[in-house]
């Protein structure tokens, strides 16, 4: 389909990849519609519950059209190899087309598979992992450690025994020859597969939680219980499962499944906001001012690094 905005005439050195990284409700999705009334761009989404289909008010999917939202079902098993691949295709498209990718999520590891090559863990044996399991629960939460710890201190003393996800995780990935804690971990490496201009949107915790309240508030308003209804009439994938408020909105009544999606969705934003000092050399803004303020100011420094051509949409 074609862009409705003529292509950014671009030189071949120039950079041409523009990340847009904040925790969710900071307004990465209102910013990347404001620069694409400015210049020819398309998103592609980084957001690791966006990529379903079926949820889009529990998931925030924004109206504005963007690559990579609603493209597997909920039964689909999703991992972010996957992902990087259909990713990096997105990306070589649009600036094959001569527009700019806005690469723009909340999920750090999504973000940086979009943008990069990650050294990603080989794939464990078939049915390791139900294997470990069972071992973690006939050893315990301590014994299953103390197993991690004889093989891999290292990411022993990144997880606790009783996060029996990540205990049974990191002595799967020990079995296939890698770590949950590797020593050199290239997801933080700066390398990107084109020369990219990464920002993130920094909001003040009292306002990020007025915003995931009120945000919260408007799916009950736009039908949020039935639209999980009916995709829990279906088959879904332990990935899927994770979708902030799948399971609150299951088993409890409305005013209470909100209170308990605003503390989840909280928790989940504190964890966002350690990866805005994660991310190699991004550009912090403040998210706390109309979304095309901060798109202006993007471009500003775009052109300043980049030489972006002057261009606004017609």
């Amino acid at each position: 389909m074609s862009s409705p905005h003529p292509a950014v005439p671009r030189r071949a050195r120039e950079p041409g990849v523009l990340a847009i990284f904040g925790p969710t409700a900071s307004g990465k999705s209102a910013v990347a519609e404001a620069l694409s009334h400015r210049i020819a761009t398309e998103v592609v989404s980084a957001d690791a519950m966006q990529v379903y289909a079926g949820l889009p008010i529990l998931t925030n999917q924004s109206p504005s059209p963007a690559r990579l939202v609603a493209v597997w079902p909920l039964s689909h098993e999703a991992s972010v190899g996957e992902y990087a691949l259909l990713a990096h295709a997105a990306v070589d498209d649009i600036l094959t087309a001569g527009r700019m990718p806005v690469v723009a999520g909340g999920t750090g590891l999504y973000l940086r598979a979009a943008l990069g090559e990650l050294a990603l863990p080989p794939a464990p044996a078939p049915g390791a992992r139900r294997r470990l399991e069972r071992l973690y629960d006939e050893l315990g939460p301590d014994g299953a450690h103390a197993r991690l710890v004889a093989v891999d201190p290292n990411a022993a003393a990144a997880v606790h025994p009783n996060d029996r996800r990540r205990v049974v995780r990191a002595l799967e990935l020990s079995e296939a020859g890698s770590s949950l804690r590797p020593q050199r971990d290239r997801l933080w490496s700066a390398e990107t597969r084109y020369p990219t201009m990464v920002v993130t949107l920094d909001v003040d915790p009292g306002l990020l939680r007025e915003r995931i309240e009120q945000r919260t508030r408007a799916m009950f308003g736009r039908g949020v219980r039935g639209e999980v209804e009916r995709a829990l009439r279906g088959p879904i994938s332990s990935t899927a499962r994770q979708v902030i408020g799948l399971g609150e909105i299951a088993e409890l009544p409305d005013d209470e499944a909100a209170a308990a999606i605003v503390r989840r969705t909280l928790r989940y934003a504190g964890y966002q906001r350690k990866w805005l000092r994660r991310l190699p050399a991004a550009v912090s803004l403040a998210g706390d001012r109309p979304p095309e303020e901060i798109a202006d100011e993007i471009l500003e420094m775009a052109r300043a690094r980049e030489r972006l051509p002057a261009h606004r949409a017609g």
